[in-house]
């Protein structure tokens, strides 16, 4: 996303497409298989896909201390993901290497990790530490023992994780600085929806459906089917203008301020999007379960203002209720109510058209990069 337009620019588009009824529009329609949404192959594809793509896993501001860790699955397997004393991010399988008991649950801080099966014990570093009862392991070689690593990496303040040797650089290859490093988490929340992951995402992309699923929430504060969308290499961003931008047609382009004007959301191949809000940023990350069942990730996050100080708790935490409690819940019932006319015979397809255009450019990237795992495994 290295050639995002400025926040003027994206104003100045904004205010040519409301005086003209108009939006950004894709150049072709898509047409995608109904059975992508309920395949267990093809699930399995996906998920291998997963496993060789730097996936983001948290945000950095999960883990700001040395010892801070978090312990969920990616791709379907358990991961343990901790800050080491030296300030690096690591990344583990959540597997003892004795008997592969689960060594982490959820998020905490820890000088080490102990299993609560036989109490071995290892570092942050994921170096084995201690075996009780060491005399009963004569030929065991400690240091073939450690904790098996993945690959973490943190950029744009967030920490992303390859299990595999990649397919492609994911969203890395074009990815700009979304958050600080330090930014402060001040909610998190998981659950899980009886929709397959695409159905959850794709709700996100594309602002065709303001008025008719969010007449009452969203709608009268934004525009229907008016946005911005940017796309570089397989990430996108999808800009959601607030009514409001209207007022600063009569002020000079040097006082324009994206603040409260502007929702950018930022989708980040495959399975995660943030959106930016001047009092809170959204931070979703949809974990798949199984081909109709989907684990929702949310990390809230306080933003700093204009002059640099942390925007009101207060405030953050207010408004992120508001979105929490009308739109999200909508986009959710409108997946969930899309999986299950799956069970019947209404549709061979899904129609994707032109106001859908990052839609569109997601398809075509995760259906390049099943191409390149055909080839890699023929």
């Amino acid at each position: 996303m290295s050639a995002l337009k400025s926040d003027n620019e994206v104003i100045q588009r904004v205010l040519q497409h409301a005086s003209a009824h108009t939006t950004d529009m894709g150049d072709e329609v898509w047409r995608e298989p109904v059975e992508n949404y309920q395949s267990k192959q093809r699930f399995d594809e996906e998920m291998e896909i997963f496993k060789r793509l730097p996936m983001v896993y948290c945000p950095s501001g999960a883990l700001p201390e040395p010892g801070d860790f978090v312990a969920r699955p990616l791709a379907g397997v358990p991961l343990v993901v901790v800050r080491g004393d030296d300030g690096v991010v690591r990344a583990f399988h959540n597997s003892c290497r004795h008997r592969g008991m689960k060594l982490a649950e959820g998020s905490g801080n820890a000088r080490g990790f102990v299993c609560p099966y036989h109490a071995w014990a290892y570092g942050l570093d994921g170096g084995l530490r201690n075996i009780p009862g060491r005399d009963g392991f004569p030929d065991l070689d400690a240091a073939q023992h450690g904790l098996v690593q993945a690959h973490a990496v943190e950029r744009g303040g967030l920490v992303f994780v390859t299990q595999k040797a990649p397919l492609s650089e994911g969203a890395l290859a074009s990815l700009p600085e979304l958050m600080e490093p330090g930014q402060e988490v001040f909610e998190y929340s998981d659950f899980t929806d009886d929709a397959n992951w695409k159905l959850l995402l794709e709700t996100s992309m594309e602002g065709y459906h303001i008025k008719a699923l969010h007449n009452t929430s969203f709608y009268p504060f934004g525009f229907d089917n008016l946005n911005v969308v940017e796309t570089d290499g397989a990430n996108s961003r999808i800009v959601f203008p607030f009514r409001r931008i209207e007022k600063l047609r009569s002020k000079p382009e040097s006082d324009w301020r994206a603040d409260g004007m502007l929702t950018y959301v930022y989708q980040m191949f495959p399975n995660t999007r943030l959106a930016t809000l001047s009092s809170h940023f959204l931070l979703v990350i949809l974990e798949p379960v199984s081909p109709t069942c989907s684990r929702w990730i949310i990390y809230r996050l306080r933003p700093k203002s204009a002059d640099n100080d942390p925007v009101d708790l207060e405030k953050s935490v207010r408004d992120a209720a508001f979105i929490k409690d009308t739109g999200v819940i909508e986009d959710r019932a409108a997946a969930c109510g899309i999986q299950e006319g799956l069970a019947g015979s209404g549709n061979t397809h899904f129609t994707f058209g032109r106001f859908e255009k990052a839609v569109v450019h997601f398809h075509q990237h995760l259906d390049a990069h099943l191409k390149m795992l055909g080839e890699l495994n023929a």
